[in-house]
């Protein structure tokens, strides 16, 4: 049961920055209320008010909100109008779907003189004979009833019958009167049947609570507040009985599946860790690098390599790789880096592939007229005939160009008799 209280209403005038003294309009809809209060003590402001799609079962302390216009109380248990008298500035009534049996309770609005419009569809007080006629005539102050404008030769003839028909509203009243109690009865009856059964709902599995739910949806049961009270008990029932499968599932752990049906391991991430998975083909080697947190302690890691799959539990969370290959667990290793945390796992290939070697020395190709160097002459050199350093002053060697040395050098070598031109010896430049 949800009861109006301070925090509620509070929580419920976020537009008027939470407070109640000045608070002129508030939506309380669809909280399963079951009694009107405490809006008259705290909240002398109000305006509108919305009430609808609750379990309120009678109108009360609403007396003193003197500046209440607008009331919205549909789809509720309401059964009688009452308790409306001192809301003097009620402009607009809504009523709509609820258990208003008593037509003659409306005359309790008589003294609400600036209400203009009442709202009583899906009431069983609608389907009365000459419901419309008695309402429009009982309140002269409706401009609107139901939706529909009341015209000033409509009022007229209602006045006609008015007489005639008030007989016939009290005697339909009386009818409902008695339908509803013998249903009560039959109703108190019943309920220790009831009883028993909800307790052995209680211990029986999921299934049997699901054929239940499903007769007590099929089972056909006319529209009363016992009725609605019911179904909001069963729905309050079925939502207990989620959350109590909820926090069971959370609790048990869930089974992991770590293969599929044929066999093949499957890949997963439980973790969400950054990982890199590349291939050495020089070496013929996996290189799987985990990017594990760098502070968590070596012993929270389990690595378990297989020849198909590796996989890695890091503080209980899994991460499973199929491998691409076969490769060999004896003769991988595992490794990791204390400056960043990380996890390298080595797994050499079951079925190698053996490759060449790439060669780095450049291959040079000798010239076709060139001859080979014996291994003894590691160097050659020129030496100068004794004969011409005489003639040659190295004092000015530096001084002069290249092209005079070079014909101060030829000249001295034609001087030489000893001098053989020999068209194999390249120049000296």
């Amino acid at each position: 049961m949800v009861r109006i209280s301070e925090d509620l209403v509070r929580k419920r005038a976020e537009h008027n920055n939470c407070e109640l003294s000045t608070l002129e309009e508030v939506s309380l809809h669809q909280l399963d209320i079951e009694r009107l209060e405490f809006l008259d003590k705290i909240c002398r402001e109000l305006k509108i008010l919305y009430l609808q799609s609750n379990l309120i079962s009678k109108i009360e302390n609403v007396g003193r909100l003197k500046k209440l216009e607008y009331l919205n109380l549909a789809l509720n248990n309401i059964e009688i109008i009452e308790n409306l008298e001192g809301c003097e500035s009620l402009q607009k009534l809504d009523l709509t779907v609820n258990f208003v049996g008593k037509l003659t309770s409306v005359k309790c609005l008589q003294a609400n003189y600036h209400l203009r419009e009442v709202y009583l569809t899906g009431n069983p007080c609608a389907q009365f004979n000459g419901y419309r006629q008695y309402v429009i005539v009982t309140l002269p102050q409706l401009k609107t009833l139901d939706g529909r404008e009341i015209e000033k030769s409509e009022r007229i003839l209602a006045k006609q019958v008015y007489e005639n028909i008030t007989q016939d509203v009290i005697d339909q009243e009386n009818k409902y009167q008695e339908k509803t109690e013998q249903k009560r009865k039959f109703d108190k009856e019943n309920k220790e049947n009831e009883k028993l059964r909800n307790e052995a709902t209680q211990n029986v599995g999921a299934e049997n609570n699901e054929k239940d739910d499903q007769s007590f949806w099929q089972e056909e049961v006319e529209y009363t507040p016992e009725s609605r009270i019911e179904i909001h008990k069963h729905l309050e029932e079925q939502r207990k009985r989620r959350e109590q499968t909820d926090k069971r599932g959370e609790n048990t752990p869930k089974e992991i599946k770590y293969f599929a049906s044929d066999g093949r391991p499957l890949n997963m991430n439980r973790g969400k860790l950054d990982f890199e998975f590349t291939e050495d083909e020089e070496n013929n080697v996996f290189i799987f690098d985990l990017s594990c947190p760098k502070y968590l302690d070596t012993s929270l890691i389990n690595v378990d390599l297989q020849t198909t799959y590796l996989r890695v539990n890091v503080k209980g969370k899994i991460m499973q790789l199929a491998l691409p290959e076969e490769i060999m667990p004896d003769s991988s290793t595992a490794k990791r880096s204390q400056t960043t945390g990380h996890l390298v796992l080595s797994m050499p290939k079951l079925n190698a592939v053996v490759r060449p070697k790439s060669m780095k020395q450049s291959l040079v190709r000798p010239m076709p007229n060139q001859k080979k160097m014996s291994s003894s002459s590691s160097s050659n050199k020129l030496e100068v005939d004794p004969s011409v350093r005489k003639d040659m002053d190295f004092s000015n060697i530096v001084k002069e160009t290249r092209k005079e040395v070079f014909t101060s050098y030829t000249s001295s070598k034609t001087q030489n008799e000893d001098f053989v031109d020999n068209a194999d010896v390249p120049p000296l430049i």
